[in-house]
């Protein structure tokens, strides 16, 4: 019996996202890259379609399925060739979203879950600064009590969907130093004194913008606050699981992409009289990355599985499911790139392209550095205890 048991279920959604990536990713995939963008209507299609709200509840526009509905549309999304386009997408459907659903007021919900399920408005989520990073703790943009509104003054970089969002779940700081301080708002991008500071030139996934955002006194209210005030770091905690599992099934989508272009290339590809795949020190190299990509993929799917569960293990799962899966690209993708030869440098490859800004799959989500911090802590015992 294959892991995981995929049901009639699953397949019939999978056949879903394939037609939706086939029909409006592929073709676009190479231009929305040069141009550096892709249209807004993308997720209008995606909604129609229900893939921007498979696992929040039917009564807001949701499908009510699990993690593992997730898992097939990323797996599925990712044949589209263009990352930076479902980085876009998994932001508005998981990342920037997934804490209204659960946190949020029914209002909250209404107003702004609903019509981003839908691809009406679109999201982007407001954590890292230009001081900050991984440190989710030390965030510094503040927001103060001011009767019933709070003003918010501060900053944030890297944000994805940040040039075109029309709202922001934003954290702040609402109170002391330290994670208790740490609080989740929703922020409309309309408001007074927001603003997109500049657009950030990335050396890789160039059709997914990504900014850096200015809040001089921001005035909103305070019915925007989602959940509870000082419980933001918490919720941000928790949704990162989510977002971790979705960064490792993009990373082995990926590598199973290049890697199977790869063996079809050096298959045909001749050099002194015989094609690349017949020389032993290639064979040998690519059996040992299928076997890494093999053990990495069932690293996920156990992540997926756990999460779908409830369990408690899940936390350690995925992050050793995202951390073994940004080990894993980084060297796959450049052995890959080695076997095409000259081609491998060539804009035109798809794995050459591919070996581009291979480093930030080891930092989105939390470094692989905090990745090891969470194994540690949730796998081994405190020393001297």
């Amino acid at each position: 019996m294959s892991f995981p048991c995929w049901s009639d279920e699953h397949r019939a959604f999978r056949e879903t996202v394939r037609r939706f990536t086939a029909e409006h990713i592929r073709p676009n995939a190479e231009r929305w890259q040069q141009e550096g963008f892709f249209p807004d209507e993308l997720f209008r299609k995606a909604g129609a379609l229900g893939l921007l709200g498979i696992r929040f509840d039917p009564a807001w526009g949701g499908s009510g399925l699990d993690y593992w509905y997730t898992v097939i549309l990323v797996e599925e999304l990712a044949r589209g060739r263009d990352i930076g386009c479902v980085v876009g997408l998994l932001v508005q459907c998981e990342m920037a979203t997934s804490v209204i659903h659960a946190h949020g007021t029914d209002a909250l919900r209404r107003d702004w879950l609903v019509p981003a399920i839908h691809g009406e408005r679109i999201a982007a989520l407001g954590v890292s600064e230009p001081g900050g990073g991984s440190d989710v703790a030390a965030l510094q943009t503040t927001a103060r009590r001011d009767g019933d509104d709070y003003v918010i003054r501060g900053s944030k970089i890297f944000i994805s969907n940040g040039a075109r969002a029309d709202f922001v779940t934003l954290a702040v700081r609402t109170g002391g130093a330290g994670p208790g301080g740490v609080s989740l708002v929703v922020c409309p991008t309309d408001a007074k004194g927001f603003q997109v500071s500049r657009r950030l030139a990335k050396i890789d996934l160039h059709s997914s913008d990504t900014a850096e955002l200015f809040f001089d006194d921001v005035r909103i209210p305070r019915r925007l606050l989602i959940g509870e005030e000082g419980r933001g770091f918490r919720y941000i905690m928790q949704a990162f699981q989510g977002e971790r599992l979705v960064l490792a099934t993009m990373m082995n989508s990926v590598c199973r992409d290049v890697l199977e272009e790869t063996l079809a290339y050096t298959s045909q590809r001749k050099v002194f009289g015989q094609p690349i795949l017949a020389m032993q020190a290639w064979r040998h190299r690519f059996a040992d990355w299928m076997t890494r990509l093999e053990a990495s993929e069932l690293l996920t799917y156990r992540a997926a599985g756990e999460l779908s569960a409830g369990d408690a293990h899940a936390e350690a799962s995925v992050s050793m499911a995202k951390l073994y899966g940004a080990e894993l690209i980084r060297g796959l993708v450049l052995d890959c790139a080695q076997a095409h030869g000259g081609y491998g440098f060539m804009e035109e490859s798809y794995v050459a392209r591919c070996s581009r800004g291979l480093q930030n799959w080891g930092i989105g989500a939390g470094s692989s550095e905090v990745m090891r911090e969470i194994i540690a802590k949730r796998c081994m015992p405190a020393p001297g205890a």
